[in-house]
Order: structure tokens, then sequence, then C-alpha cells
């Protein structure tokens, strides 16, 4: 082979092995950032359950504010009476 060809020959081979190398360094990059997603979705689920909870505790505690305030506003009115 001559000279020209085998130069050729190598840096088509170098030129397709660094193609071969960055798509798997492409795709190991993508399905980390899959997998990163899908922990920061499962992250934002269990933070919004925490939130709808805490929700319901507040709302549950106003409800019984209010029926002490109320309970308390009858027993004034019934000993001004």
């Amino acid at each position: 082979m001559s000279q020209g060809s085998c130069l050729a020959l190598a840096a088509s081979a170098l030129l397709s092995a660094a193609i071969v190398a960055a798509v798997h360094i492409q795709q190991r990059r993508e399905l980390e950032r899959l997998r990163t997603g899908v922990v920061r979705d499962l992250e934002r689920q269990n933070q919004k359950k925490e939130n709808i909870r805490l929700l319901e505790e507040q709302i549950a505690l106003t409800k019984q504010l209010m029926e002490e305030r109320d309970k308390a506003l009858m027993e004034k009115q019934s000993q001004q009476s």
C-alpha cells in the first residue's frame, strides 16, 4: 500500500473510533439525564403528597379552632342571657 492510502485508512479508522466513542458518551449522558429526571419527578410527587397532607392537617385544625371559637361564643352568649 502506498503511504497516502495508509494515511487515509488510519485517519478514517481514527475518525470512526472517535465517532463511536462520542455516540457512546452521548448515550450515557442521555441515560443519566433521564434517570435524574425520574428521581426529580419522584421527589416532586413525594413533596406534593406531603404538601397535601399538611394542607389537610391545617384544614382540620382550622375547623377545630372555629368549632371551639363558636362554642366559646355560645357559652359567652348563654352566660349573658
